[in-house]
């Protein structure tokens, strides 16, 4: 099991202790590219891709760990354009 199968086995658990690398590592490994909110973004991102809607999340800080709302979010969203 590659370390992105073994991040996506755990996001799909929605634990409390996911960090944005791990999710960062999963969204690539789905094609889709990472890219700041602009001049003014913040830590606003965007995760884009050819073929799928883009997500958006807020970058956590200072901790880098997300919050379940947005695992629940990114999931649903995969699970729509059925990505898995």
């Amino acid at each position: 099991m590659t370390k992105r199968e073994k991040s996506l086995t755990r996001l799909l658990t929605i634990p409390k202790d996911f960090t944005w690398n791990e999710l960062t590592n999963v969204l690539n490994g789905f094609g889709y590219k990472q890219i700041s909110g602009g001049k003014t973004g913040g830590s606003r991102m965007r995760f884009i891709h050819p073929d799928y809607p883009p997500i958006m999340l807020h970058k956590p800080h200072p901790k880098p760990v997300l919050k379940r709302y947005q695992l629940e979010d990114v999931i649903h969203l995969l699970e729509q354009e059925e990505l898995i």
